[in-house]
């Protein structure tokens, strides 16, 4: 199999020096017996990486930033060289702002809590987004701005750019409008066309990019694409540090944000008696509080050791296995003729990332619980992800939700959870989530054929039923021999 492999995909032995890198940094995957398939969830840290950042710890003696003592000053230093390198990584230095975030989510909300939204303006956001672009819509609405979402093709999931290019050509030039939409899905891993960026702007729009699923595969050249704002995390692209991302604005789009409050550390002057603020300039004023100072640095070298790998070489990798994988997903078939799996999104490698997500079927044709799936999956040492993914509305258009669909779950109000939406559908021979599988920087053939023979194990099993596992799906627990 591996050479049918190779004979596909021959550019994949170009990143054989991946595999001395998983065996020398991340040799606890195989140690431990670990098949590790969420890069999209989070990357992974590189041991070396680890002890590296504890050695500047060990070392140094690092304090608060906001101050111009020694220790002040010394982390001053760290935190912007990491800022600096976060630039010239996206190729924005001199055009573009960065601001450390807690995450990318925290870059969302800035952007949509600072937006100035009014009532001639608009929030246009494509089906495919994740929660966090989702949630400034509560903004925009606040604001009293209309919010649109472009729809997407099925079964690609793909944008469906003439209705998008209808919508956007709806907007008032002389509003602010706000275009948003992520560079890959977190949902099906397709990548959309960085060229909407443009073709919004030319049409009156500020344009938010997610980068986040992007990111740890992909170097996004902000020379070359000009959105107004970005937003990364850096543990998707190298799995340490957590709790650090950013927002990075272009600095003609950094005058239009309206911060509605202020915090320690964001302004150069505030008043009790005369209530009155200055806001601090550029990153400063959007930096709330203090940074997570001794995490950032890890930022930098992180930077570094993409740089030493090769973005080019991460990408092939991926790119081989995702397509590879997809394929030999295809081909699982029950004894009937029947297809186990269900891909959503792209059957191919074109314009797509490394995230497959899929549900699986048995010979009848009813839906397995993706649930069902996470369980055994992790009792076999796979780690995978299921549900959502915070991106409701990929998956509404994949399995054809509908408005009514939708209604009926609000209608149970605060007591509604996905697991309860799940159970109304599923009656529809519908689903509310799925299993998503998604390849990194050390993702391996072997990996993907563990998966393969783990999916291939549904073959000819009932919905209900898998050898003498029961799964009982009011619980979400599996039931061995009974008890």
């Amino acid at each position: 199999m591996l050479e049918r492999f190779l004979d596909r995909h021959p550019d994949y032995a170009k990143t054989a020096f991946l595999d001395d890198l998983r065996a020398r940094d991340f040799s606890r995957l195989d140690d431990q017996g670990h098949v590790y398939l969420d890069f999209t969830g989070a990357g992974l840290y590189a041991a070396s990486h680890v002890r590296e950042h504890a050695a500047l710890l060990e070392q140094g003696v690092f304090g608060n930033p906001h101050s111009a003592n020694p220790t002040s000053t010394a982390t001053t230093h760290l935190v912007e060289s990491a800022r600096a390198a976060v630039l010239e990584w996206f190729n924005g230095a001199g055009d573009y702002t960065a601001v450390f975030t807690a995450n990318a989510s925290a870059g969302l909300k800035l952007v949509g809590e600072s937006y100035p939204f009014r009532s001639a303006g608009r929030y246009l956001l494509t089906a495919d987004n994740h929660n966090s672009v989702n949630g400034i819509r509560e903004f925009a609405g606040a604001g009293g701005a209309r919010v649109d979402y472009a729809p997407l093709t099925v079964p690609e999931l793909r944008i469906d750019q003439p209705k998008l290019i209808a919508l956007l050509d709806e907007a008032d030039r002389s509003a602010a409008n706000l275009f948003a939409f992520p560079a890959q899905s977190n949902f099906s891993g397709v990548k959309h066309p960085l060229a909407l960026v443009d073709r919004a702007k030319e049409r009156g729009w500020h344009v938010l990019l997610d980068a986040a699923a992007l990111a740890p595969t992909n170097r996004l050249d902000l020379e070359a694409v000009k959105p107004d704002f970005v937003v990364v995390s850096f543990y998707k692209m190298f799995g340490f540090p957590t709790g650090v991302g950013c927002l990075i604005v272009r600095n003609s789009a950094l005058a239009v944000l309206e911060r509605p409050w202020f915090a320690g550390g964001t302004v150069n002057f505030a008043s009790v008696h005369g209530r009155r603020r200055v806001l601090a300039p550029r990153e400063a004023g959007f930096e709330d509080g203090t940074l997570n100072f001794l995490g950032i640095p890890a930022v930098e070298s992180g930077l570094e050791r993409l740089r030493a790998i090769g973005m080019e070489a991460i990408g092939t990798r991926v790119g081989c296995l995702a397509e590879w994988l997809i394929a030999r997903l295809l081909e699982l078939r029950h004894a009937n003729g029947r297809a186990l799996v269900r891909i959503y999104g792209p059957a191919s490698g074109v314009m797509r990332g490394g995230t497959v997500t899929m549900n699986f079927y048995d010979p009848d044709g009813h839906l397995v619980d993706y649930r069902r799936i996470d369980e055994l999956a992790g009792l076999e040492g796979i780690s995978l992800r299921t549900g959502c993914f915070c991106n409701p509305g990929a998956g509404e258009w994949a399995e054809g939700l509908t408005d009514d669909d939708m209604l009926a779950g609000a209608s149970a109000g605060a007591d509604m959870t996905l697991p309860r939406f799940l159970q109304i559908v599923q009656h529809k021979g519908k689903s509310a989530g799925a299993i998503r599988v998604s390849l990194g920087l050390v993702s391996t053939f072997a990996d993907v054929e563990r998966f393969v023979a783990f999916a291939a194990s549904f073959r000819d099993q009932t919905a209900l039923t898998i050898g003498e596992v029961t799964f009982d799906i009011e619980s979400c627990r599996v039931i061995r021999d009974g008890g």
